[in-house]
């Protein structure tokens, strides 16, 4: 892992951080929480709320869509408003659409209270680790271990918190969120001063201008493909499992059940995306790797289709899938940073805003594809997807050959490597 320096000063006082890093350390926690949060409960929220799983899968679709589109647009409004405006806004509209989407009676609203959360969401993630950066003073890189901890925390443990308070009700995790961001909120407020320096104004169209550079559209489109296969396993998997569970006789197969199986999947997700890519990307290059990592989870997919209605295949599909998906999140994001002298800012906003259509979109197919073809065929979709993504980087291989020249990277540049990838 090429983030801890056991010997430098910063790792040394890693835990002695301002209290306003710990706050919004915390606040990064319940954000990340959110990216698998709600998996647990959607089969719980189809049944009690009379929605297909075609219309319960649309709560991943509306809030990717609002945070892709949103995500062309963060860098432009936090150089207005500055990092902690930009990040105080993100966290009022979580906290607000989360609630209300508890409180709702109906998948209709639950949908559209999504996309507010994702808004919320896209601003927060778009300026928590400049945050971070910004208010140690204990040393940038044991501020950025620290972000990077929260991060796989909030991955790791967001199907387990939505099992466990979906096991209760399905509106339980959306109600934890909402106060639990509440508090991170006020503690920001509270904790965190306002930056001194203006950050340098981001022109309005920058984003969508920078769709003219051809690696970074390459590797966009390559991403976009690829989210078919993340968010087929996110988000229609709770389906078959719950079916393949009852098959077995296992009755009692839950929300609870569903966030043990998917923080498995965070664990492995968060375990590779920190500490086995940059291991990967070093022997063997990027190129290489993502090629490996696409292929590989078009096996693990196939095969989930061929035994969809096997318990332990598709449990041990999901796990091992998270293990890919983060080694492809850290290398894909990696590669966009590399690949252009676009700011920072405005490259990852660009990828994330292509990236995203793809994870809005698989969810609405995979449920109406599902009710059409059965079960097996949105993993099928996702294979056809991981395919066209191999096809899309190699037809573009001479815009990317750039991006395995130089793979020494500062723990700043991986740290948002991993962001941008996991979020």
């Amino acid at each position: 892992m090429t983030l801890t320096h056991p010997g430098s000063a910063g790792s040394a006082s890693l835990l002695r951080q301002p209290k306003a890093v710990w706050a919004v350390a915390f606040a990064c926690v319940i954000a990340f929480m959110g990216i698998g949060l709600v998996d647990p409960i959607l089969p719980a929220i189809s049944h009690e709320l009379g929605a297909t799983p075609a219309q319960a899968m649309l709560l991943f679709t509306s809030y990717l869509l609002i945070t892709g589109f949103a995500m062309f647009f963060t860098s432009w409004v936090s150089s207005r408003i500055g990092v902690k405006g930009t990040l105080l806004t993100g966290l009022a509209l979580i906290v607000v659409f989360a609630a209300l989407a508890g409180a709702s009676n109906s998948v209709q609203a639950i949908i559209g209270y999504r996309a507010g959360w994702g808004l919320g969401n896209a601003l927060f993630i778009s300026t928590a680790l400049a945050t971070i950066v910004g208010a140690a003073s204990g040393g940038v890189n044991s501020a950025i271990i620290l972000y990077e901890a929260a991060l796989g925390l909030g991955i790791a443990t967001g199907p387990l918190l939505g099992g466990a308070l979906g096991s209760i009700s399905w509106r339980g995790p959306f109600f934890g969120t909402a106060v639990l961001m509440a508090i991170g909120l006020v503690a920001i407020v509270v904790l965190l001063a306002k930056p001194a320096a203006k950050p340098d104004p981001v022109p309005f169209g920058a984003t969508f201008r920078a769709l003219r550079n051809r690696a970074l559209l390459t590797l966009g489109l390559g991403a976009l493909f690829y989210n078919f296969g993340f968010f087929v396993l996110l988000a229609y998997s709770p389906f078959p499992l719950e079916t393949a569970a009852h098959a077995q006789g296992i009755e009692e197969f839950g929300a609870h059940q569903l966030g043990l199986i998917f923080c498995g999947w965070g664990l492995g997700l968060a375990i590779t995306s920190v500490l086995v890519a940059p291991l990967l990307t070093a022997r063997f290059g990027r190129r290489r790797v993502l090629y490996a990592m696409l292929a590989l989870l078009a096996l693990d997919m196939a095969l989930m289709a061929v035994e969809v209605g096997s318990l332990a295949v598709l449990v041990t599909g999901i796990v091992v899938g998270g293990l890919f998906l983060g080694v492809m999140n850290t290398v894909l994001t990696e590669s966009v940073m590399e690949a252009t002298d676009l700011p920072r800012s405005v490259a990852s906003s660009t990828y994330s805003g292509i990236r995203f259509l793809g994870g809005a979109l698989a969810p609405a197919f995979a449920g109406v594809i599902a009710a059409q073809w059965g079960d097996s065929a949105p993993y099928w979709m996702a294979v056809a997807g991981l395919l066209l993504s191999i096809g899309v980087l190699v037809t573009g291989r001479r815009h990317l050959a750039h991006i395995d020249r130089h793979l020494a990277e500062t723990p700043l540049e991986e740290a948002e490597a991993i962001t941008v990838g996991d979020a």
